[in-house]
Formats: structure tokens, C-alpha cells, sequence
């Protein structure tokens, strides 16, 4: 991916209709004329983050620190359970999926077949070991936050409790709108579960909602994605009964919180049932 492709794109604007009273004499001088133009499909609009934001209190090189084997989950079953059905009702069967800042599971249900499953991720011990990938490859995306990836090439990228280690997330998310087809999915899911001292401030700083608010943001920097959608339950029935409120309010409590943000690339497909 060339440098140009992170760079915010400025279109030319749309030329005015001609004035009846079209004399340049009249125009009056010494005045600044700002032109707004409608930036290209997948450009960055604006920086979510300062410099400051970006920082993370450990600041050892991340290659070295994701060098460690970690066969672990980091959020409960509960939390899994609804992110795989999350993923069985917004990922089409036969898809081409990305899964980035992947490890040995990628929790896509197993009933499903897909065309193609490709995992990104930091550790190649780990990566090696999850049965749902095709092929997979290393790449530290806050040094180069790209994927050699073709433009339109899946159908869905997931990232699971991993979105906030990203230090440059306005850049890896204008490159997700890139590799992904017109139509296609992109998942961002998380909890309160973190590597606090590799976190980014901005993500320390929040809390749960506010944090699927600063997701939000990076969706809505990047020009062409639909608006975001926070999603904090899935799969279940609501019962709007007082015993029905109290008995998920208790689940709610006893399990890892769920935040899911969800937008697509140009449009969200009509799926029939």
C-alpha cells in the first residue's frame, strides 16, 4: 500500500452555476473564498486522536512483547457466545473474512463455512495453531498500519478485544474500508478486559460507552463507511417483565460486558431471512 493511500484525499469542488449578473467587476476584492469539497470514498477526514492519546505507558518495542505464547481468551464464555452469534448473523456463509489482530481462535461459528479466512495477527506460534485459518500473516500494525491485501477483497474484517493497542487507528481503518468489498462488514468487538500498561491513554482514560464512542469515531473519520452501530447484547429475547429486566441485569453483572461496533463499506446489505 503506497503512503498516498493514508493521506486525506481532496476532490475538486463542483463548479458553481453561472450568475445572471455574471460581471467579474462586481465581485468585491480582498475577500477569502472557501471552497468545502467532498472528500474520496475510504480518506481520512480528520485525526480522532492527538499525540498525547496515542501514548501507552509500556513503550517496549510490541514485537517483543507479543513474542510470548498466550493460549488464553483474556473475556469469558458469555461474552463469546454472543460475539459468535454476532458473527453468524453478519457474516455471510462463503465469505472472504479478514480477521485481524487475530491469535489460535477466531470464534466465527462452526457450522459456517467460508471461502476464505485470513488472520493477521503478532505472533506466529499462535496464529499457527488456529484451525479456522487459510493462511495467516505477522505485521505490527502501529509501525504500518496496512495489509498487502488487493482493494475489494473481503466480504468481512473482525477484531476482537484488540482495537485498543491500535496508535494509529484512523490510518488501519481507512485501510480496512480499502481491502474491503462495497457492502462489506467490518466488526469491532471489546470489553474492560485490557493489557492496561499497552493500551493507548485515550482507551485507559474511558469507559465502557465512551469507548464505543471513540470506535465510533474512528468509523466516522474515515469517509464512506456507514454510520456505526453499538450493539451491547445479541441473541437474546427481551422480556420486558420485572423478573425478565432483573435476571439480565444479574447476567450482565456476573459476566465480562459486551460492545460490539459494526458499519459496513458504502452500504448495508438487505439479507432475506
Amino acid at each position: 500500500m503506497s503512503a498516498a493511500a493514508l493521506v486525506p484525499t481532496v476532490l475538486p469542488s463542483r463548479p458553481r452555476a453561472a450568475s445572471s449578473s455574471s460581471s467579474s467587476s462586481r465581485r468585491p476584492l480582498g475577500r477569502a473564498v472557501v471552497v468545502v469539497t467532498r472528500a474520496a470514498g475510504g480518506a481520512i477526514r480528520r485525526e480522532v486522536l492527538s499525540r498525547e492519546e496515542r501514548t501507552k505507558i509500556v513503550t517496549v518495542d510490541d514485537a517483543n512483547w507479543y513474542a510470548l505464547q498466550r493460549l488464553v481468551t483474556h473475556v469469558d464464555d458469555e461474552f463469546l457466545a454472543q460475539l459468535t452469534q454476532l458473527y453468524r448473523e453478519r457474516v455471510p456463509t462463503g465469505a472472504r473474512v479478514l480477521d485481524m489482530c487475530s491469535s489460535w481462535v477466531s470464534h466465527l461459528p462452526e457450522e459456517v463455512s467460508y471461502e476464505e479466512v485470513v488472520g493477521h495477527g503478532m505472533n506466529i506460534e499462535e496464529l499457527s495453531k488456529n484451525p479456522r485459518l487459510d493462511r495467516f500473516f505477522v505485521r505490527n500494525l502501529n509501525e504500518s498500519p496496512g495489509f498487502a491485501a488487493k482493494d475489494n477483497s473481503f466480504d468481512a474484517v473482525l477484531c476482537c478485544v484488540s482495537v485498543q493497542y491500535l496508535q494509529r487507528p484512523e490510518e488501519v481503518f481507512a485501510e480496512v474500508y480499502r481491502v474491503l468489498k462495497p457492502g462489506g462488514v467490518f466488526i469491532v468487538s471489546f470489553s474492560n478486559r485490557q493489557f492496561y500498561e499497552k493500551a493507548i491513554r485515550a482507551w485507559r482514560d474511558g469507559s465502557g460507552y465512551s469507548r464505543a464512542g471513540l470506535v465510533k469515531q474512528y468509523f466516522d473519520c474515515v469517509e464512506g463507511f456507514t454510520r456505526a452501530e453499538v450493539i451491547t447484547e445479541v441473541g437474546v429475547t427481551p422480556d420486558d417483565s420485572i423478573v425478565g429486566k432483573l435476571r439480565r441485569f444479574v447476567k450482565r453483572s456476573a459476566s465480562d460486558p459486551f460492545y460490539a461496533v459494526v458499519a459496513y463499506r458504502n452500504f448495508q446489505p438487505i439479507v432475506e431471512d
